[in-house]
């Protein structure tokens, strides 16, 4: 397991979330990706290793719910990991301009 930490898309406050350190991040949106099937960040049953994410193509964070602190706007964002189908990395249907590659 590894802490990440993540920032809102719109207004930056910063998210940390503990997950296993095997999944890659793909994207943060203020929407979700079609397709995908997103973990609440606060309500994830860890798997037999301690995952809470296993199996979710992503997370859905509160911005202002406790992985934030308090701080933050009150909105959900979406951060999605790398999917793949049929060996082949699955490509989203997003404008760029609604895309934060930001992950620090």
């Amino acid at each position: 397991m590894v802490s990440v930490s993540y920032h809102c898309p719109r207004c930056g406050a910063v998210a940390e979330l503990r997950r296993g350190a095997y999944l890659e991040d793909k994207c943060v949106t203020p929407e979700p990706l079609d397709g995908w099937k997103y973990a609440d960040a606060h309500a994830a049953d860890p798997d037999d290793e301690g995952d809470p994410y296993a199996g979710a193509d992503g997370v859905v964070i509160v911005c202002g719910a406790a992985e934030t602190d308090g701080d933050g706007c009150g909105e959900p964002y979406y951060l999605s990991f790398v999917r793949f189908e049929e060996g082949r990395e699955v490509q989203p249907a997003v404008p760029a301009e609604d895309v934060s590659f930001d992950f620090r």
